[in-house]
């Protein structure tokens, strides 16, 4: 199983950026996804979940209607789409395959202007 997140950076308060997982190693189309996110010091937390169809979604209260979380099951890779970021959302970004236990490396995110 391997998961390789990318775009993350840094961006201005209010500004966006779209995170994306590419997986392989395992049949994508058949698991949950999810977007965790850590700063140090405290726990991980759960940014956003799809389903392994993509039709149901689940969001964090924190991110609630400023974030997106979408998968293309042909690409076997999913997204997570932040906008109007806030000080709150620096932090690394980690996707996860519910069920396997299994992380990507992360993709650091810095809000600030």
């Amino acid at each position: 199983v391997q998961l390789v997140e990318s775009g993350g950076g840094l961006v201005q308060p209010g500004g966006s950026l779209r995170l994306s997982c590419a997986a392989s190693g395992f049949v994508f189309s058949s698991y949950a996804m999810r977007w965790f996110r850590q700063v140090p010091g405290k726990e991980r937390e759960l940014v956003a979940r799809i389903s392994a169809d993509g039709t149901a979604t689940y969001y964090g209260d924190a991110v609630e209607g400023r974030c997106t979380i979408s998968r293309d099951n042909a690409k076997n890779a999913v997204y997570l789409q932040m906008d109007n970021l806030c000080a709150d959302d620096a932090a690394v970004y980690i996707c996860d395959v519910q069920g396997l236990g299994r992380w990507g490396q992360a993709t650091q995110v810095a809000v600030s202007s």
